[in-house]
């Protein structure tokens, strides 16, 4: 009996070194809050988890802070919207295969009393103004993230911005933000995805919408292992060419709130 019990342990064993490794491989990606809070990553991840056998680890800050984990080879893939700190970032060398993956807008919400009289408008810089110049608040990301970055450039175009208690600078995510805004009866500058994702619970309204400025383009950057070798690059460039491919791109394309398309697909291959 334990001669036998020894050749069924020495079969295992051989059986058991023939059998291929498998485990399940890892993805580090930094991203903005607004991919987040909208649910576009808990209705895309899933599906390319389940096909690649892959575990997305998602760190959800702002743009700033996304592109700086990259740098510091924190993640091995970032998926941001602020095109010129992500043209620095690759020019520096700490990232490389930038994709366009999809756009959305910006829009500026608030109270539906709209005290600044803005309700309807489609020049954002006339909106902001009119927001200084009625003395109303203002609740401003101020967390580095790309819609961070796109309001102050809106107030340096026009030369002012509002003053004291009147701009709250809150260093918090865009769903956070919001939620500050209703209960401050303020307007914010928000991407209309995370807008929609919160909107039954802040009750706040859109108050200016389709500017051109208010475009809102995001990309896809794999980390450069010629900067960190120790970065799951293949991983990365998976995910860049899933996210990008007609399949990727459909199932963005796919994602409503109550109905309405949030992103829309912007990859084009190049010949």
């Amino acid at each position: 009996m334990l001669q036998a019990v020894k050749r069924m342990s020495a079969l295992l064993l051989v059986l058991a070194a023939a059998l291929p490794a498998h485990a399940t491989d890892i993805l580090k990606m930094s991203t903005t809050t607004s991919t987040e809070n909208s649910g576009l990553l808990e209705y895309l991840l899933p599906v390319y988890e389940k096909k690649t056998d892959t575990k997305i680890q998602v760190i959800s800050v702002g743009t700033g802070k996304a592109l700086e984990l990259a740098k510091n080879g924190d993640v091995d893939v970032t998926l941001v919207h602020a095109r010129p700190s992500e043209d620095k970032f690759v020019a520096a060398g700490y990232g490389v295969n930038r994709r366009d993956v999809m756009y959305n807008d910006f829009i500026i919400a608030g109270p539906e009393s709209d005290p600044a009289g803005i309700r309807g408008s489609h020049d954002v810089l006339a909106a902001l103004k009119k927001i200084v110049d009625s003395h109303a608040k203002f609740i401003s990301r101020g967390d580095n993230s790309g819609t961070d970055q796109m309001e102050k450039n809106y107030w340096k175009e026009i030369g002012t911005k509002p003053e004291g208690a009147n701009y709250v600078s809150a260093g918090l995510g865009m769903g956070e933000v919001l939620n500050m805004a209703a209960e401050m009866k303020a307007y914010t500058l928000t991407d209309r995805a995370t807008y929609a994702a919160y909107k039954a619970k802040t009750g706040l309204a859109i108050a200016v919408e389709g500017d051109p400025k208010m475009f809102n383009p995001y990309g896809v950057i794999a980390v450069n292992p010629e900067k960190h070798p120790g970065v799951n690059y293949k991983g990365a460039m998976q995910f860049v060419e899933w996210i990008t491919s007609p399949e990727g791109q459909a199932r963005i394309a796919s994602f409503k709130i109550n109905g309405q398309q949030m992103f829309f697909p912007s990859y084009k291959a190049t010949k």
